[in-house]
C-alpha cells in the first residue's frame, strides 16, 4: 500500500498530492511574497477547522478570522511555532502567484479536500498527530 506525500512547487506555485504512485490531485497555491515559505520535508503536525491568523506590523499587520481547514506543518529545522500551515484563503483569489506571508494558500474547496484526505485523520475540530495517527509528509521546493 502506497503513502501519502503533498508536493508543492514554488517555482510553479502548484500543490500535488499522491497517495504511492497516484496523483489524488493538483491544485495552483499562492505561497511567500512577503514572507519566504520555507523549503525541505516537513510532517503536518496539526489540523485545525478554522482559526484566527495574525501577525506582521505596521503597512504589513494582518488579523484573519475564521482561516478554514489549516494544517500545520513543521520539520526539526522549521520548529511548529514559526506556524507555517497550508490553508484556506478568502481574502485573495489570486493563486497561482506568490501571496503570502509565508504560508500556502489555496482556494477553500480545493484545501477542503486536502483536508479530509490528509493525515492525521481527524473526527473533530482540532487533531494533532501521533504515532498511531501521523501526519502527511510535505516536500516543499524551487522546482522546474
Amino acid at each position: 500500500m502506497g503513502r501519502k506525500h503533498i508536493y508543492v512547487n514554488l517555482k510553479t506555485q502548484t500543490l500535488s498530492a499522491y497517495y504511492g504512485d497516484e496523483l489524488f490531485m493538483e491544485t495552483p497555491i499562492s505561497s511567500g511574497l512577503w514572507g519566504k515559505t520555507p523549503t525541505g520535508e516537513f510532517t503536518i503536525w496539526i489540523k485545525l477547522r478554522s482559526t484566527t491568523m495574525s501577525g506582521g506590523s505596521g503597512a504589513d499587520y494582518y488579523n484573519l478570522p475564521n482561516v478554514p481547514y489549516v494544517m500545520f506543518f513543521s520539520n526539526s529545522k522549521v520548529p511548529a511555532s514559526r506556524g507555517f500551515s497550508m490553508h484556506g484563503t478568502y481574502w485573495h483569489n489570486n493563486f497561482g502567484h506568490p501571496m503570502s506571508h509565508g504560508c500556502i494558500n489555496m482556494k477553500t474547496t480545493d484545501v477542503a479536500k486536502l483536508y479530509e484526505w490528509a493525515n492525521p485523520q481527524t473526527d473533530g475540530n482540532t487533531t494533532h498527530s501521533s504515532k498511531t495517527n501521523p501526519g502527511t509528509k510535505i516536500t516543499i521546493y524551487n522546482g522546474s
